[in-house]
């Protein structure tokens, strides 16, 4: 075990820093519900300082780690079950890269609950939104720290809940309603095999131990182990959003955009990939399930690239960004080589929950300054708004992976260890190594296309930037006479003759909204993570190879992604709101912008056959109910005909019993 790595027993009483990193936000989120009736500002108060601590307690294990290590501590609870030998440990696993991904989820938790105060300050139902913001960290913190499958599912759920809860905040609107559906209908269905999974990762090994499960599995692989596999694969694709259950990310965005930045951005997406790096040792020992994963997420992060570029909704725009985003971790954990530790994997996780929760956020900002966030409304809006320029512009860079940003250290180390791994003969890696190539550019497409929108000057702008220069072309020299001649009159004082007319007094400016202080100094820390979170890989808490790099695959990417700039940009010369897209046929843009029609699909495979099968239940349902009413029909007829036969007299027979039973009795007391 890594000095590094510890246990702690999830039922313990004395709590760990791992306890609390889980408990304080879900804490903070019953108090919001119990202790607060009306008062926003109470609920701020309480989210903001369990978010505080909750941040504080990872932040411990991080410094104790720097100093020597964290103290091993094994406390497990068994708990038998019936009469086989299953042990529940139900244990938190604290390691070297866990602490620095909970501190990564703490944080983008901390600064999404910030600015949703101030995003939905007048917002009726700001109390219930913090306090399922709260849950769901809780939720993500549970699935990152967890070291037993039975606590990752209770996590794993959770955060599906509050997913749907989220996405549909504002239920009085019916796209968010059906949003909601949306993610949770699929997610379920993709649950369904990824819980078939865990069970026979678990049964087989006696355990639901992870470290347990995983050295069972290793000294016997074999097609079991694959079909667990594969089963999980599936659950991942669908909280990770990979073909074919992509499609209810993108319509998520009916959520705030402060829920829309906790789910792309650190939790809910995010915890497929993290799940898929702790099972790693399982997935080097069934080369198919690799295979398959490097499919899907292939297809995936080239597909859902293709179709952020033509969004028409900026905001759509980045959520489409996510999808190939995960597809891109995916692949790129798919096609590692056998002896490399998904470190690299994670090392981009945390680049995307940085960057990607910064331009969400700053979208939201914008979007109030603006009213939309359709490229009409947004464009120019950088150049209006000078103050969002530098926070824009970072996630953007580091989105597209220029040096030396954490997006670009990230992403190349995958690229780096991909091409190793297919330089090995893996054919997942050749597929994995196929897809990064292409994404690269297109990533690099879709968020200079994003940036040009922005940073574009209006029809106004240009025109009084073309006043000033004729206005400084068009001074001449006028003599003294024509100016006494053309002069306006003036009395012997000289005093103008006719008074001017008054000017008419300025409107005053409307104050600009912008987030308190406080909120933005967690934007400003957003931003250095995405300038200087490269510096990890030199960190304890990862180990990457970033001491030889390849440099022709370097600078190759790099040439790629300046050609892709370059032809956004010419694209976008002459063009109403400097948007490249517009280029393309409107019916391009629209079928992009219905995510592809994949909702059909949905409907005539999903949607359709569940009609049909409530059809067949209703009418078996129909039938039963019938026949139940015909039983207590025929009952209460054959009632009536006996009520009717019967004529009230007693028979013969009766009374001939009861004269016997007298005489029986006198014999009977006589011959006693």
């Amino acid at each position: 075990m890594n000095r590094l790595d510890t246990h702690t027993g999830a039922l313990d009483l004395a709590l760990q820093p791992s306890h609390l990193a889980v408990l304080l936000p879900a804490l903070g989120a019953v108090l919001v519900i119990l202790a607060v009736r009306r008062s926003n500002a109470a609920a701020s108060v309480i989210v903001r300082i369990a978010g505080l601590l909750g941040l504080l307690a990872p932040a411990w294990l991080v410094w104790q780690s720097m100093r020597g290590g964290l103290r091993p501590v094994v406390a497990t609870v068994g708990v038998p079950v019936a009469s086989t030998e299953m042990t529940l440990p139900l244990n938190l696993h604290v390691t070297r890269t866990a602490i620095v991904v909970s501190v990564a989820v703490a944080l983008v938790s901390l600064v999404v609950q910030q600015f949703g105060r101030w995003y939905l300050y007048n917002d009726p139902r700001y109390r219930s939104f913090a306090a399922t913001v709260g849950l769901f960290t809780a939720a993500m913190q549970l699935v990152v720290l967890s070291g037993d499958v039975v606590l990752t599912l209770v996590g794993w759920e959770l955060m599906g809940w509050c997913s749907y809860v989220l996405i549909g905040h504002e239920s009085e609107r019916a796209k968010a309603r059906r949003a909601s559906y949306k993610a949770f209908i699929v997610t379920r269905l993709a649950d369904a095999p990824f819980y078939l999974g865990l069970v026979v990762l678990a049964s087989w090994a006696k355990t639901t131990s992870i470290t347990g499960i995983i050295q069972f599995w290793t000294g016997v692989p074999g097609h079991a182990l694959t079909f667990a596999l594969l089963c999980i694969v599936c659950g991942v694709a669908g909280k990770s959003a990979l073909v074919p259950f992509q499609d209810w990310l993108p319509d998520a965005m009916e959520g705030p955009t402060p829920a829309s930045a906790l789910i792309h951005a650190a939790t809910m997406v995010a915890a497929g990939t993290y799940l898929v790096t702790v099972l790693h040792p399982l997935f080097v020992l069934s080369p198919r399930a690799c295979l398959v994963l490097a499919v899907l997420a292939g297809i995936t992060t080239v597909f859902a690239a293709l179709l952020a570029f033509a969004q028409h909704d900026l905001k759509k725009l980045l959520a489409w960004s996510t999808v190939s985003q995960m597809g891109l971790m995916l692949a790129g954990f798919a096609g590692l080589p056998d002896a490399v530790k998904p470190d690299v994997v994670l090392l981009h996780l945390l680049a995307h929950a940085g960057f990607k929760a910064l331009l969400f956020l700053m979208v939201g900002w914008l979007a109030v300054l603006v009213g939309g966030t359709i490229v009409e409304r947004m464009s120019g809006a950088v150049v209006t708004h000078r103050k969002t320029h530098w926070f824009v512009g970072t996630g953007l860079l580091a989105l597209a992976g220029v040096p030396p940003l954490f997006g670009f250290v990230s992403k190349d180390l995958i690229i780096d260890e991909v091409l190793r791994g297919a330089a090995d003969g893996r054919t997942a890696s050749y597929v994995s190594a196929v897809a990064l190539l292409l994404v690269v550019p297109l990533t690099a497409a879709y968020s200079m296309r994003a940036w040009l929108v922005l940073a574009h000057r209006t029809v106004l702008q240009r025109h009084q930037v073309l006043d000033v220069v004729d206005d400084s072309y068009s001074v001449e020299d006028v003599g003294l006479m024509d100016m006494l001649v053309e002069g306006e009159p003036v009395d012997e004082y000289g005093r103008p003759l006719r008074q001017p007319e008054p000017e008419p007094e300025p409107e005053p400016e409307l104050a600009i909204p912008r987030p308190p202080w406080l909120t933005r100094l967690g934007l400003v820390l957003l931003a250095l993570a995405g300038v200087a979170g490269g510096a990890l890989v030199v960190s304890p808490w990862f180990d990457v190879n970033y001491l030889h790099p390849q440099w022709l695959i370097v600078a190759s990417g790099l040439l790629a992604i300046a050609a892709a700039g370059v032809l956004v940009r010419v694209l976008s010369l002459r063009t109403t709101y400097g948007d490249a897209a517009s280029r393309l046929p409107l019916g391009l843009r629209s079928f992009a912008s219905r995510g592809a029609d994949v909702d059909r699909l949905y409907v005539a495979l999903v949607g359709r056959p569940v009609e049909a099968l409530a059809v067949v239940v209703a009418r078996v349902d129909a039938l039963i109910e019938r026949g139940v009413r015909g039983l207590g029909t025929g009952a209460l007829a054959l009632a009536e005909r006996g009520a009717r036969a019967h004529t009230g007299a007693p028979s013969f027979g009766l009374v001939a019993v009861a004269v016997g039973v007298v005489l029986a009795g006198l014999l009977g007391v006589t011959l006693w």
